[in-house]
């Protein structure tokens, strides 16, 4: 039996950074990720977010990919709080995420930073943060 567990830092935001993801929705929202997420087998170990994003620590298995994750976990949340009518407007995610390994050292550093949201955006936007990340890791804006 193999046992693999690779940890991802994910962050995906609404579409066009619409601000509709107020506190009471989030709650009952990232309730609802969890739970669906371990019945497709995808361990959240924090999930927290702002008024347009969400913040999630999981872990892969050797099964699963990010790109799988994140569509399991985006796709069904968006359906599912729109079929329960949580928003309106509906609920849409940006297509795009932002996801890193993290090692295990850093493991409560990211636990800490996903569950101190609410006081990390009060200094900078998402749109901000998103854009350091982009530069921080290196990624390519274009690709």
């Amino acid at each position: 039996m193999s046992h693999v567990k690779i940890w991802i830092h994910a962050v995906w935001g609404t579409k066009n950074h619409e601000r509709i993801l107020t506190k009471e929705v989030r709650q009952q929202l990232f309730s609802h990720i969890q739970k669906n997420a371990k019945e497709k087998q995808i361990y959240i170990d924090s999930i927290n977010g702002g008024l347009d994003h969400v913040h999630c620590l999981l872990a892969l298995n050797a099964d699963m990919t990010i790109a799988k994750a994140i569509q399991l976990i985006k796709g069904e949340a968006a359906y599912w709080t729109n079929k329960n009518s949580l928003l309106k407007p509906k609920l849409e995610w940006a297509d795009e995420y932002y996801a890193v390994s993290v090692s295990e050292s850093m493991l409560n550093k990211v636990r800490d930073y996903i569950k101190n949201q609410e006081e990390h955006h009060k200094k900078i936007t998402f749109k901000s943060e998103y854009e350091e990340f982009i530069t921080k890791f290196g990624f390519d804006h274009h690709g």
